[in-house]
């Protein structure tokens, strides 16, 4: 971004608001939003320069102003890193035009290892930042992707499994609920399907990706086979009695 090296302050290649904004297509309304919009992420003296004071003093005095900004109270300075952060969220097709030389540049650097020496400080700690970010976001996509579900979550399995366990026995009063040999046939049976559907070795060990899945699954579940028989022979045996 060696277009918009305007000033030398602290040994740093810095802009205006004002010129960063005509860099990029926009106004100062605009730079401003975006400012506020990212402010945590902004860091004073690294992506930015507030001078005032008797700062802004030695700078005015230092430097060839302008006049719109001769008495101003506050001035911006903004970075090369600023710069390219700024370039990164606005739609402008200045900045997209900017950015897009960046991600060129980050292109060319994997292809080619040694073209990475011939870049600015700044631009290697962008490319540093974002090798970094990807890492932290790769990280937290698998954790999010392993982690379990936690003991609240396991209760809601628990009692959607009852209940299923209820219904699917011809509920409460059911002379296949009362048999508590099949009751517990239904529980095991349950279990062994959801974990063998799930590959997990105890429900326990659901991931929380799956839990919507889950509950579903285990409300839909029914009883197959020689179970199904003996629930519907046990129930039988009470109509008729």
């Amino acid at each position: 971004m060696s277009n918009l090296q305007v000033f030398d302050y602290e040994g740093q290649r810095v802009l205006t608001k004002a010129q960063l904004a005509e860099s990029y297509g926009t106004d100062n309304d605009n730079i401003n939003d975006n400012f506020q919009n990212n402010v945590t992420r902004y860091k004073e003296g690294k992506h930015f320069f507030a001078l005032k004071g008797d700062e802004l003093k030695q700078f005015k005095a230092s430097q060839k102003v302008s006049g719109n900004l001769k008495y101003a109270p506050v001035i911006y300075l903004w970075t090369e890193k600023g710069a390219w952060l700024h370039a990164k969220s606005l739609n402008t097709d200045e900045a997209w035009e900017a950015y897009e030389m960046l991600v060129d540049d980050y292109y060319r650097v994997i292809e080619k290892p040694s073209a990475y020496a011939s870049l600015s400080p700044e631009v290697k700690a962008i490319f540093f930042l974002d090798q970094k970010q990807q890492e932290i976001e790769s990280r937290v996509e698998r954790l999010e992707e392993s982690k379990t579900i936690d003991y609240g979550q396991q209760l809601l399995l628990q009692n959607a499994a009852r209940q299923q366990a209820v219904q699917v026995l011809g509920g409460k009063d059911g002379q296949a609920y009362q048999d508590s040999s099949l009751r517990g046939k239904v529980f095991s049976s349950i279990w062994r399907d959801f974990k063998g559907y799930f590959n997990v070795d105890s429900y326990r060990n659901t991931r929380v990706l799956d839990l919507e899945r889950a509950m579903e699954y285990i409300i839909d579940w029914r009883p197959q086979g020689k179970l199904l028989r003996e629930i519907e022979d046990a129930n039988s045996q009470l109509a008729f009695s």
